[in-house]
């Protein structure tokens, strides 16, 4: 009685054991079943998403640097995303930036304030337009290896310049030559292409034109002491918006919305690099792995300085600095008519 008592127990036991297995793998069929659902909405979700986002290619004017650094946070935090845009970054032909967005190849590029200056003034102008400074101030200048003793322009005399043989540069050395007593005619030029500052002073020119916060960090890093000569500091004139950034004027007239969502991202992005430098150069590195690590971390740390200086934000120009510079070219001859400042940059869509 006592064994029929027990077996009894057992089997309610058991039979208690099992209801609840039987129950557990229900309620995992069920999880699973809507995990899977789950996921392969998530998954339409984003496809979609992507979908419904604007296409915006952006074109740099040379390799990835740190001028673009902004550019790259921006798409790796996902700021873009959050104002509808599937934002590619791309590296053009050599050059080609305000051509190639006035053509409408790409709806943003990066630029310079003379390469805007000549675009809208030749016979048949482009419709491009700046809408926002990367750097505020002109951080390149003339440098060379220090045994050379190249200390102001006066000391250009006798030497050899190595460019990459536009006409700006001749007016530009001309100019601060004449400005500091020095005969232009004693100047040798030599055309040096994309040449690599570093070689082509020890081998075959005396003095070259770098930015600052590329190859002048680059000497520190390499120890290689030099003589640098800020424009700015030579001819207040010179003190020009390089890089900026550039859009096409049919994109600023039928599609506004769009550009002030970029601007809004893209400011994000150059916040977040001058507040963390090392962490953006991170971001930078995913695109442009080839990049040196160590370089690329000073020149940010430097830029991050210079990004937005002394203006109230981020991108901001001044109109004297394109009436100034416009001026200057035009009186050199490097333009065939004087340029409408007012027309060729905009802080409109700037974030107020």
């Amino acid at each position: 009685m006592q064994k029929a008592k027990s077996n009894l127990n057992f089997k309610k036991i058991m039979s208690s054991i099992i209801s609840v297995l039987i129950i557990m793998a229900s309620i995992s069929l069920l999880v699973t079943g809507c995990n899977k659902e789950n996921v392969e909405k998530k998954g339409k979700d984003e496809t979609k998403d992507i979908k419904d986002m604007k296409e915006v290619k952006v074109l740099l004017d040379w390799v990835p640097n740190t001028n673009h650094t902004g550019l790259y946070v921006a798409v790796e935090k996902g700021f873009y995303k959050e104002e509808g845009l599937n934002v590619t970054i791309i590296q053009p032909p050599e050059g080609g930036g305000p051509e190639l967005i006035a053509a409408e190849q790409g709806q943003f590029g990066i630029s310079y304030q003379e390469q805007i200056t000549y675009a809208r003034t030749t016979k048949n102008p482009l419709p491009v337009k700046a809408i926002a400074a990367i750097i505020q101030h002109n951080t390149s200048g003339f440098a060379s290896p220090l045994e050379k003793n190249i200390k102001t322009p006066k000391d250009f005399e006798g030497k050899k310049y190595g460019g990459w043989g536009s006409p700006m540069e001749e007016a530009m050395l001309k100019g601060i030559m004449e400005k500091n007593g020095a005969d232009f005619s004693k100047l040798q030029i030599v055309n040096i292409g994309t040449a690599d500052f570093f070689t082509s002073v020890q081998r075959d020119v005396d003095f070259s034109w770098i930015y600052y916060g590329w190859d002048g960090v680059a000497a520190k890093i390499k120890d290689f002491s030099i003589n640098f000569i800020k424009l700015q500091d030579v001819d207040p004139i010179l003190d020009f918006y390089t890089p900026v950034i550039i859009t096409n004027e049919n994109i600023l007239k039928n599609d506004p919305d769009m550009v002030e969502k970029f601007m809004k991202a893209t400011s994000r992005g150059y916040e977040y690099a001058i507040e963390n430098p090392e962490d953006a150069v991170k971001l930078l590195l995913k695109h442009a792995p080839e990049i040196d690590e160590k370089l690329a971390i000073e020149s940010q740390k430097y830029l991050a300085g210079e990004y937005k200086s002394d203006a109230k934000r981020w991108g901001e120009m001044k109109l004297e600095i394109w009436e100034r510079y416009g001026n200057w070219m035009y009186e050199k001859g490097l333009i065939e008519s004087k340029l409408s400042a007012e027309e060729a940059f905009t802080n409109e869509f700037l974030p107020k």
